[in-house]
């Protein structure tokens, strides 16, 4: 057992090593130059060249790379080229905003979405099921930006409920940042929610087939019943799979949320950082992404082992 978890850690620790090289070399290779970006056209030729000894573009590439990632283990990120100022110190309260709003999403998303699933397999076939399937597949098919507008113009402007810009700051009290956040959760909650409904069903479904499921039947159990206290159990593991992708996509895909609701989070401190070119703030961002979609991962196949006896043993 604790050698399977130590081999999740490990593959986790090699897959960040491997998507760290992997930003690397894409913000490398994006084109036009840095320095021109960062300084303007005004810029002399000498002040481009100073500035890019401090950016350190006059070694290698793989050197950049090896003082960047010593730098990053060390709890280092950099400095922010546009105003200067530590990059961890711009980072922390953004990613806290981040959090904030996939957390309040998945409180709603998780028990919605597995409740409804649990409810659709009960009532196979039957026009609640049909019904359930249908809003999510229509869920499913529509961008998240489409949603995010639709609501916008619902519940902001025909009946103004809530606020169409998610204004959050610092000190601010618990009820209203929840008021303000609200739009883009249900947002969230509705891209999330279709996946994790669908995959509780198929995965509960898939397992009433099963010989002993049919016994409980043929004893007289009800489907209800059946389905909570012997198929559900035994179905976790595809559920917690989706569930941990989905969270995931809380905190990594919120940037288009965050960009249509201007929620100073961390995917819109990325937007802004691509904008206005500032290459080491998209790469510790691009790097705070991976860890936490990593982590997610590597907890849901610790959790599939915990639940399911028999990945612990050899076939």
């Amino acid at each position: 057992m604790a050698k399977l978890i130590f081999n999740r850690f490990f593959l986790g620790v090699l897959t960040l090593l491997a998507v760290s090289v992997l930003i690397f070399v894409c913000t490398e290779i994006l084109p036009g130059d840095v320095a021109s970006a960062v300084l303007g056209q005004g810029a002399t030729p000498e002040a481009l060249v100073i500035f890019r000894k401090e950016l350190g573009y006059d070694i290698p590439s793989y050197l950049r790379y090896w003082h960047w990632l010593t730098g990053v283990l060390h709890g280092d990120l950099g400095i922010a080229l546009t105003n200067k100022r530590v990059i961890v110190d711009e980072i922390l309260p953004r990613l806290g905003n981040t959090m904030f709003l996939a957390g309040y999403a998945a409180l709603i998303a998780i028990p919605v979405a597995v409740g409804l699933g649990v409810f659709s397999a009960i009532n196979e076939g039957k026009i609640s099921d049909k019904l359930a399937n249908i809003l999510s597949l229509i869920a499913i098919s529509f961008p998240e930006f489409f949603i995010a507008y639709l609501l916008i113009i619902f519940f902001s402007v025909n009946v103004d409920w809530f606020p169409s810009l998610s204004t959050v700051f610092k000190g601010m009290p618990f009820t209203e940042r929840v008021y303000q956040t609200t739009l883009p959760a249900i947002t969230l909650t509705l891209l999330v929610a279709a996946h994790m409904l669908r995959m509780t069903r198929s995965s509960v479904l898939s397992v009433m087939s099963t010989p002993y499921i049919e016994m409980a039947f043929l004893k007289g159990a009800k489907r209800g019943r059946v389905i909570t206290r012997h198929a559900l159990p035994n179905a976790a593991a595809p559920i917690i799979t989706v569930i941990a992708l989905n969270l995931a996509y809380l905190v990594v895909g919120v940037v288009v949320i965050e960009a249509v609701f201007v929620y100073p989070g961390l995917g819109q401190l990325m937007v802004d950082a691509v904008s206005k070119r500032d290459v080491p703030v998209i790469q510790a961002c691009g790097l705070v992404f991976a860890m936490v979609f990593v982590l997610l991962n590597t907890v849901a196949d610790i959790l599939v082992i915990l639940v399911n006896p028999r990945l612990r043993h050899k076939r």
